[in-house]
């Protein structure tokens, strides 16, 4: 049987939500690397030929001179930060287009996710024991193997590469410059294009790969999705005591509509309720005030107070009391008791008109067992 501590779910929305805010996500440090070196030699495919030339006319500019120039030695200073200026610039758009390359790379496997906690200084990271740990878990161990895997067929591609073409490289120097430049040129975007293919190849692996990774890292135990749920929907007592907490207000609070009452039926002190019904306007009787131990008191000195006929029912208060909402109709298994009590009541108030005989006691109505609260906490006896 599988062990409720066995990470075996998928992460729920609310813990990729809590891992996204403390900036963990899917990453592919092999997606990176071919932003970084793809971009790298882009640029300076791309960009190497405009440099060059515009730094062979600076130079020719700067080795220039004249009387004046040899006179003037705080020149060359001014020419040195000339030079430098274009340096600066030119390192300036390498780092810029490698650097967004990179941040592209990043956004393009995990998604965009901006957290300042990775960088929050976390001194639990020192424990060597739980370090120790990390290095020999799964993910770390197949980075290692793949690590190891991509220096392997990088060597092996760069060696055989140089291999085959070192001899042509070696007879570049009997040609004239400009045509061994090319040639070099030319030489070194072979083989670069070659190892970022290698790279390529790697990168197209490795992104699912973190992925699953990432997904397995972040599985949930049973009990770790039962402890979320009560931590969104929040702890069934604290929830119960809130809602008994609501429903005492409640009470407190109905006790103003006693005077309109028909009557009021109690358990003898510790539970009453308070039914008015009118057949224009309701469909069934409704409870319009409840309450338990000194509430129900005070429900029934006021009854008292404004001659609301008030009633011993034990078990259809308690039943009343337990299913029964404030200003709304009682429930269907209760109408056949709340009927003979209100015609009990009925009956009552004709006799004090003098409309009828006094009826005699009040039969006590049948309420359902399963319906009175005390019954159904009740232990059960021993069968005879």
């Amino acid at each position: 049987m599988e062990s409720s501590q066995e990470k075996s779910l998928p992460a729920t929305e609310r813990k990729l939500q809590k891992t996204r805010e403390d900036g963990q996500g899917a990453r592919s440090r092999d997606l990176s690397h071919l932003a970084i070196l793809g971009t790298g030699a882009g640029c300076l495919l791309v960009l190497t030929p405009q440099l060059m030339e515009h730094m062979q006319r600076a130079m020719e500019q700067q080795l220039r001179f004249d009387a004046a120039t040899v006179m003037a030695t705080g020149s060359m200073l001014t020419r040195l930060n000339d030079m430098v200026l274009i340096g600066l610039v030119a390192s300036t758009v390498f780092a810029v287009l490698t650097g967004g390359a990179a941040l592209l790379s990043a956004i393009g496997a995990g998604g965009w996710i901006f957290s300042a906690k990775p960088i929050t200084p976390q001194f639990n990271r020192l424990n060597p024991i739980s370090g120790a740990a990390n290095l020999f878990s799964k993910q770390q161990m197949a980075n290692v193997a793949k690590m190891v895997l991509m220096t392997a067929i990088l060597s092996f591609v760069a060696w055989n590469f140089m291999g085959n073409s070192i001899h042509s490289v070696a007879m570049l120097v009997l040609q004239p410059s400009p045509l061994a430049l090319h040639h070099v040129a030319q030489w070194l975007t072979s083989g670069t294009s070659l190892l970022l293919l290698v790279v390529f190849l790697a990168a197209v692996i490795d992104v699912p790969l973190q992925a699953y990774f990432f997904k397995s890292r972040l599985k949930m135990s049973h009990e770790e999705v039962k402890q979320e749920h009560k931590e969104s929907d929040g702890n069934p007592h604290t929830k119960g005591r809130i809602r008994q907490r609501q429903r005492e207000m409640a009470d407190r609070a109905s006790v103003g509509a006693v005077p309109k009452a028909d009557f009021v039926v109690m358990n003898p002190t510790h539970y009453a309720v308070a039914l008015k019904y009118d057949d224009k306007t309701m469909s069934a009787p409704q409870v319009i005030a409840r309450g338990t131990d000194l509430i129900a008191l005070k429900i029934r000195d006021l009854a008292g107070t404004h001659g609301v006929p008030v009633l011993q029912s034990p078990m259809l208060a308690r039943a009343l009391y337990a299913h029964a909402e404030l200003d709304q109709a009682i429930p269907a298994t209760l109408y056949t008791a709340v009927a003979q009590v209100l015609a009990y009541v009925y009956r009552l108030k004709a006799a004090l008109r003098g409309e009828g005989k006094m009826p005699e006691a009040l039969v006590q109505p049948h309420v359902p067992p399963e319906l009175d609260p005390l019954n159904r906490v009740a232990p059960q006896g021993p069968a005879a």
